[in-house]
């Protein structure tokens, strides 16, 4: 397990000063990786034992383990493909299985009821535009994700485009919107100047991403965490496409009378118009 996932494993069982360190852990990683036992527990406002003590309650070796840890973690984040495609084997269809099925796994076992109830309710609400905002890698999951949406219920968008539609959409964005922000390790930077802005107009954000140390969760208001292993160079999408389908489908059964309606009326549309051919 990631620092993080140890993190919340721990969480019922640590002390108020333990909560305290693993709170800066969180919240500033980079202190972590490159400080000292007292920079952290100055940090904490606790004692350097505080900060021994957690680090061995996470299963760490000391603090000097934990660090370790943290730095690995840092620079996994930072790694191109370019970098992990030396690593990556062929495999086999088992072996690509294991992995994808281990993210779908991952990624929905980590989903907390509450956050997810939260979630979907401000999806379903009618009074509040939903706008989506993703990375380059996952914006093929996040369009899929957008147009589902957009069947069920209006005034849904994907963002993207050049900084002046960008800026412009989020500058007259109501204050109620709700916003899902979606990208993994290397976070573009438009994606994170994009979450700012939002922020900066009180627009209430969702972050999908890989860790609760990236930069995307630590200023979200709610937080799901995608899991992204992958047998190759590239990251997985499996889990985000997972995820998106949950929350999607929670919309659809809190919106289930007035989607139906919406539902009818666009495929009324597609067969009045020979869009599809059944075969």
């Amino acid at each position: 397990m990631d620092v993080a996932e140890r993190i919340r494993a721990e969480g019922p069982n640590l002390t108020a000063a333990e909560r305290r360190v693993a709170a800066v852990i969180l919240d500033s990683p980079q202190s972590v990786g490159f400080g000292t036992v007292a920079d952290l527990a100055r940090a904490a406002t606790v004692g350097a034992a505080s900060v021994v003590r957690l680090a061995n309650k996470l299963g760490f070796d000391g603090y000097t383990d934990l660090q370790q840890s943290v730095q690995s973690e840092l620079s996994a984040q930072l790694r191109p493909a370019a970098e992990r495609i030396h690593e990556g084997t062929k495999g086999s269809v088992a072996t690509h299985a294991t992995a994808e099925l281990d993210n779908v796994r991952t990624t929905l076992g980590a989903v907390d009821d509450r956050t997810l109830d939260v979630v979907v309710a401000r999806l379903a609400d009618l009074d509040r535009s939903v706008l989506i905002v993703s990375g380059d890698a996952s914006n093929g999951v996040a369009a899929q994700f957008a147009h589902q949406l957009e069947q069920l219920r209006p005034d849904v968008e994907l963002l993207g485009g050049s900084p002046v539609n960008v800026g412009g959409r989020i500058a007259v964005a109501d204050p109620s919107t709700t916003a899902l922000v979606i990208d993994l390790r290397r976070y573009e930077q438009w994606v994170l100047d994009a979450q700012s802005a939002l922020l900066d107009r009180g627009v209430w954000t969702v972050a999908l991403t890989d860790s609760v140390l990236s930069p995307i969760a630590q200023r979200a208001d709610a937080t799901f965490l995608v899991t992204a292993r992958a047998v190759g160079p590239f990251d997985s999408h499996v889990g985000t496409l997972a995820l998106l389908n949950l929350l999607a489908n929670g919309a659809a059964t809190e919106l289930r009378t007035s989607a139906a309606d919406r539902l009818a009326a666009i495929e009324h549309a597609w067969r009045a118009t020979g869009a599809l051919s059944e075969g």
